[in-house]
């Protein structure tokens, strides 16, 4: 499977934590996020990566419990972080209490403790330290607008372009937020203003608040951004997966291989408008209606993500149009949009008068041979 593809996962409640996904996620979440306006979306990516926080928090708060369980209560858990008995790879005694570096710094940092997070970084704890999300330090400070703690952990060399495990930078949770003074810290100290995050959102998209989307712009136009330029850095993703394809192409590779969801490259490359990669897939013929577990095909991701283009150059390869899935939805069921809708409906309707014109040519071309035979018995020769 080609990878950097990431995208959010739908349990029952939208809302609940975001992790890397393949297509058949992506597609589940769809139903709910098509109904949003572009406000809501905006508060729906703040409410994420909130969300994603708090989820870590619960991570760690598991650990401490463990811990205590085995018998070290708070107390000596303080006590061990202060004289820096942290995780380090080493060959000493086995029986020796050993700390994740993220989850020390982190709960330090969810305490607002300036001197132990100082402390922490000045004995070599790295600023970047990362729980299983790609949550690091840097990234937590954006959930209480903790300007202190940001120019405390930049001071120790904080990478400000560090990205999570969905590709969110410091710059995108500080946008998504709202929060000013922090965007123009990060942006001093060099946050790519053009990163883009799994979903394909650059930090000024995710931006809500006019004042800090207004000093965003500002500075993308002081460092002569140019349209050309955010419209080629937004397709990176889309080339990457394009030259990875073409080479297992030469290698005589699988162009077909699922994921662990079932998703073929053609389904993400359908859900994500990947106008290039589709074409390649087609020209190489992959099965354009292979289904992943949900029974989604390449035709249903394209038209519930409102991909017009891509819908089209499946039709056209032969796509079924009335393939369901397995809630029996066809891909005009799944599609929201009324307008690519009717566009559905018309490509069925003229692939059906292109059959009903073929059948009815092979009827003709049947009765005119029958009565050819006919006539070349009542004349023989």
């Amino acid at each position: 499977m080609v990878k950097g593809i990431s995208i959010y996962r739908k349990s029952s409640d939208v809302h609940k934590e975001p992790l890397k996904m393949d297509h058949a996620d992506l597609v589940a979440e769809m139903e709910t996020i098509k109904h949003l306006s572009t406000h809501e979306r905006l508060q729906l990516a703040i409410l994420r990566r909130a969300q994603q926080q708090i989820v870590a928090r619960q991570k760690d708060n598991e650990w401490l419990k463990l811990q205590q369980a085995k018998g070290v209560n708070l107390s000596t858990l303080t006590d061990l972080r202060t004289t820096h008995h942290f995780r380090r790879d080493t060959t000493s005694d086995k029986s020796h209490i050993s700390f994740d570096n993220s989850v020390v710094l982190r709960e330090a940092l969810s305490r607002n403790d300036k001197q132990e997070v100082a402390e922490l970084l000045e004995h070599g704890i790295t600023p970047d330290a990362a729980n299983a999300d790609g949550l690091t330090a840097l990234h937590q400070c954006f959930n209480d607008n903790n300007v202190e703690m940001l120019k405390l952990l930049l001071k120790y060399g904080a990478n400000v372009n560090v990205q999570d495990s969905n590709k969110w930078t410091p710059l995108h949770a500080a946008a998504a937020c709202g929060h000013l003074e922090l965007v123009r810290i990060l942006i001093d100290h060099g946050a790519n203003l053009l990163a883009v995050n799994a979903d394909g959102n650059m930090p000024y998209d995710l931006c809500a608040d006019e004042n800090t989307l207004d000093y965003i712009e500002a500075e993308m136009s002081k460092r002569g951004v140019t349209q050309e330029q955010i419209d080629e850095t937004r397709s990176a993703t889309e080339r990457q997966m394009l030259r990875d394809l073409q080479q297992v192409s030469k290698n005589g590779g699988d162009l077909e291989q699922s994921d662990e969801q079932g998703a073929t490259p053609l389904h993400i490359a359908a859900a994500n408008g990947y106008i290039k990669v589709v074409e390649f897939l087609l020209e190489q013929h992959v099965n354009v209606n292979a289904v992943d577990k949900e029974m989604w095909s390449p035709v249903h991701a394209a038209a519930h993500w409102d991909h017009l283009e891509v819908l089209e150059m499946l039709a056209q390869c032969g796509a079924d149009l009335n393939i369901k899935n397995k809630d029996d939805e066809t891909p005009s069921d799944v599609c929201k949009d009324p307008e690519i809708r009717e566009r559905i409906e018309h490509l069925k309707a003229e692939r059906e008068n292109k059959r009903l014109s073929e059948a009815q040519g092979k009827r003709v071309r049947r009765s005119q041979t029958k009565n050819t035979r006919s006539r070349q018995l009542d004349n023989p020769q």
